[in-house]
């Protein structure tokens, strides 16, 4: 009867862990449709990255391809700071072009590698209580519920920061929890020094592409105690090495590129970053309103992680032994403070929270039915698969609403733009718009930003004198006095695009010279360039050099 009960268990176990796979391999398929669609409309996620970030974070690669020039003095050049997402984007533009599809295509790999690597983390610390009842669960069910979550669904379709800091960090925790070889007698040298080579590239790379990654290093720190098994020299000896790698790198990028360079627009990423919002609040506000947003991951999900804490705490509390578990809830809990410092709660912020938050719910759905006697042990498995089920089914059947039912109103309202503009010839086709980024990487035209940049609006009118304007709703008072010492603003269209109700119409303005306004040689754009294009160091575009 002993033996049955296990043989039972371990091939029912076997084929939910098929089941979910399976699942999760056509869930994540079903990510790939559609790749030029906008973000969804009436979505329970306002976020402002839908008009900006795809287009400023890839901007150094969209404009080496477009215009020529990765670096536009006086812009905005976020690469400068955050190299790594257009390093990624550059040579996958150079195979396949510049689009918003090939851009998210990239971010969907990423978020495939991230996959097999919650897979790998946690299949590797998994804790099976008894050898006889089968595979865990927990692996499968992570993957799943992360394929299956219309939150996971739509960001990590945008080409956006979060979802490569999300696969550093896996990948860091997958380089951790091979450190432990250091110290192991009769392991070759290649084998012991891999992981900490990885993970000191790894380290600075997680800052590299977006530096809110340094309130990760005490989950990576905390696990990589872990590994050496909770012995403090042992943690110094296995955990310097990475440290200095991660620093030295960070060092040589700093002073041999930026500081000679560009160290007024690395300053600049920071100073228009660097307000706190938690002191425009009461205290406890911030703390609520951090938590409480926290739903945007998932109702249900959210809800199973509280869930799940409440019982590791008061019925499970060996789970904690599992270096994963405080890892995982270093990094959640790292990430939190950082919302709740900043005190501006994008959605997209918290997909670096859903992450973790899905690993554990998952360690702790596989965890809980090895509670039961080896007898009810089946029937616990049984209600762990129904409960996965149940917390995706409402998020699933809404991710196949939207991939089944995409909008194009912000990508038909830019091409509507872009025929405007090249309609006109005898006009600069450089358009002036904080979307302007996302509206090049849709089109083709050049543009610049009008909200943020290391020179005032007004010098960086002058200096590169665009000759469109796309505003959102309505022409701001102060990009009115930047435009009218050197231009008049005519209205041409009002093209309805996206949801929100502050940003819901683009409206075109061609800018005409006005009384005041010099008279320079007519400049050109060049058309996009093949590949043998390159750009220096430190090379950006001369007015005479923008030719159409």
């Amino acid at each position: 009867m002993r033996n049955s009960s296990y043989g039972a268990t371990e091939r029912v176990a076997r084929w939910l862990v098929a089941v979910f796979l399976f699942a999760a391999l056509l869930l994540y398929a079903v990510h790939f449709l559609h790749l030029d669609a906008d973000f969804p409309n009436n979505s329970p996620w306002v976020d402002w990255s839908k008009y900006t970030d795809e287009g400023w974070y890839g901007d150094a690669a969209i404009r080496h391809f477009m215009t020529g020039h990765w670096y536009w003095k006086g812009d905005f050049n976020p690469a400068v700071a955050l190299p790594v997402w257009p390093a990624l984007e550059w040579p996958v533009f150079a195979l396949f072009g510049v689009s918003p599809t090939v851009a998210r295509a990239l971010t969907l790999c990423v978020f495939g590698i991230t996959l097999v690597g919650f897979y790998g983390l946690l299949r590797r610390f998994a804790r099976i209580e008894r050898r006889e009842n089968g595979p865990s669960l927990a692996p499968a069910i992570c993957v799943f519920l992360m394929c299956a979550s219309p939150f996971f669904f739509v960001f990590e379709r945008m080409a956006i920061l979060e979802p490569t800091l999300i696969m550093l960090m896996v990948l860091a925790l997958l380089s951790a929890s091979s450190m432990h070889r250091w110290r192991a007698p009769g392991v070759a040298l290649w084998a012991r020094a891999w992981p900490l080579l990885a993970l000191g590239l790894l380290l600075p790379a997680m800052v590299l592409t977006k530096t809110t990654g340094l309130f990760l290093v005490p989950a990576l720190a905390y696990f990589v105690w872990a590994r050496a098994g909770y012995r403090w020299r042992h943690a110094l000896e296995m955990g310097l090495p990475p440290a200095l790698i991660g620093v030295v790198l960070w060092c040589v990028y700093f002073f041999a590129c930026v500081r000679p360079h560009y160290l007024e627009d690395y300053r600049y990423l920071f100073s228009a970053n660097a307000y706190t919002g938690i002191l425009l609040e009461p205290f406890d506000t911030v703390v609520l309103n951090t938590f409480s947003d926290g739903v945007w991951m998932g109702h249900l999900l959210y809800l199973a992680f509280y869930t799940v804490l409440v019982l590791m705490l008061f019925w499970r509390p060996k789970l904690f032994w599992n270096p994963l578990v405080p890892t995982l809830l270093l990094w959640a809990g790292g990430y939190t403070l950082f919302l709740a410092y900043h005190n501006n709660l994008q959605p997209r912020y918290y997909l670096v929270v859903a992450a973790p938050i899905t690993a554990l719910v998952a360690l702790g759905l596989d965890s809980f039915r090895h509670g039961f006697a080896a007898r009810r042990e089946l029937w616990a498995t049984c209600i762990v698969a129904v409960l996965t089920l149940g917390i995706s089914w409402p998020g699933m059947m809404y991710l196949l609403q939207i991939a089944t039912h995409p909008t194009y109103q912000f990508k038909a309202a830019a091409q509507q733009i872009a025929r405007i503009v090249r309609s006109t010839p005898d006009h600069s086709p450089l358009i002036l718009s904080i979307s302007g980024s996302d509206i090049t990487l849709m089109t083709g035209l050049p543009s610049i930003d009008d909200d943020f940049g290391t020179l005032e609006l007004s010098e960086r009118v002058r200096q590169y004198q665009p000759g469109w304007y796309v505003a959102w709703n309505e022409l701001d008072d102060d990009k009115m006095d930047a435009l009218t010492p050197l231009y008049h603003p005519v209205r041409v269209a009002a093209i309805p695009a996206l949801d929100d109700q502050d940003r819901n119409l683009l409206i075109l303005y061609r800018l005409d010279p006005g009384m005041e306004a010099p008279t320079p040689h007519r400049r050109r754009f060049k058309r996009p360039t093949p590949k043998p294009l390159q750009t220096k160091v430190g090379q950006q575009p001369t007015t005479t050099q923008l030719e159409h």
